[in-house]
């Protein structure tokens, strides 16, 4: 058994799929009437949609280290400011933790907050 997918009900699912390749080196493997599956290099799948019935997530409504969607990355400096360049919001400053992990919060042009994290000595 694995994890198949991760689902947000947003209200902008196709924007926010071209934010995420564009930004974030992902790509979006299923396109349907009513969002997208968007994948990572190792396959992990993220459903972003619509669902007029069904309340739309608010990103906005609680804070990054509460719920963030996290990405591993080898510069965590260069890419939040590439982040914010394109339209993020940097929440909190850039931190090292005593384990010698680099880890930013920046939220995406809809509020969405995402975690980039550099773990020391790791490789994303």
């Amino acid at each position: 058994m694995r994890i198949e997918h991760l689902a947000f009900n947003v209200t902008a699912p196709f924007e926010m799929a071209d934010w995420y390749v564009a930004h974030l080196g992902m790509q979006i493997v299923k396109r349907g009437e009513t969002g997208c599956f968007l994948s990572d290099k190792s396959g992990m799948l993220l459903e972003l949609y619509e669902d007029a019935a069904a309340p739309a997530l608010d990103g906005f409504s609680f804070p990054p280290a509460t719920f963030h969607l996290a990405f591993a990355v080898d510069e965590v400096e260069n890419l939040l400011r590439a982040l914010v360049k394109g339209g993020g919001r940097q929440e909190g400053t850039l931190r090292t933790l005593p384990s010698g992990d680099r880890l930013a919060f920046v939220r995406d042009p809809w509020g969405f907050p995402l975690q980039l994290v550099s773990r020391a000595g790791a490789t994303p």
